[in-house]
């Protein structure tokens, strides 16, 4: 039986740090955000990189439900990278064949990095909403959702990733706790525009207060992002 974690996060939240982790396993295949050229499809947003997303992937999302997250892999356990957002236009019955995992981070460091790139950044863009609906179908369903924050991971990351593995069903694995600098076979296209600092990294850093503000365009979607946030939690390894 293949154990498939779908990790649920924000943009700009140690994402693609916890792809790597998970990669420097032996018995994991990791996913790059599978769903990135069908949301970019659907929603007609324009990103970094747009054209080369759209070009590189399957663009219809059923058939990457179907294909990739549901396909065959070679190990016994699948990491899939994904943005919540991604989930637009999405049938979301394959959820139950899934481990779901929501990463979250304070919505203040997630939309002051994230700006950089989209200064126009809407609630929208942050993928709280999806994320609050993905913790209720797992509620509904009498699961006990697996949260990961940011800061309490980087507070203690043997900790929270064994807490992480033991909730999902797989054994922990310190190789987890560091990689080697530089691209990875499996990064996506659009990784020159969005993975400098983590190719830069060599494992977990402790976690530092960002000094940076919001762009007055992207208040809104703070204070709109922060009650969702805050629902998340009650639920978080702590």
């Amino acid at each position: 039986m293949t154990v498939r974690i779908n990790m649920w996060s924000s943009p700009r939240n140690l994402s693609t740090a916890m792809m790597y982790a998970w990669r420097q396993r032996a018995d994991t295949t990791v996913v790059d955000e599978p769903l990135y050229a069908h949301y970019l499809r659907v929603t007609g947003r324009e990103h970094p990189g747009r054209d080369e997303v759209l070009a590189s992937q399957d663009q219809d999302g059923a058939a990457v439900v179907r294909d990739v997250i549901l396909g065959p892999y070679p190990t016994p356990v699948v990491f899939l990278k994904q943005m919540a957002k991604h989930l637009v236009d999405i049938d979301r019955s394959f959820l139950p064949q899934c481990r779901n995992v929501l990463l979250t981070r304070d919505p203040h460091d997630m939309l002051t990095s994230f700006q950089v790139q989209v200064p126009d950044a809407t609630l929208d863009d942050t993928g709280f909403p999806e994320m609050i609906e993905i913790l209720d179908t797992l509620l509904d369903a009498g699961e006990e959702p697996v949260v990961v924050e940011t800061r309490s991971l980087l507070a203690d990351p043997p900790r929270v990733l064994a807490e992480l593995c033991r909730r999902v069903g797989v054994p922990f694995d310190p190789a987890m706790l560091a990689w080697p600098a530089g691209p990875k076979p499996e990064d996506g296209v659009w990784a020159p525009y969005w993975y400098d600092a983590v190719h830069r990294s060599t494992g977990w850093a402790p976690y530092r207060e960002k000094q940076a503000d919001l762009l007055p365009g992207v208040v809104p979607a703070y204070e709109q992002s922060l009650p969702l946030y805050d629902r998340l939690l009650p639920y978080r390894i702590p």
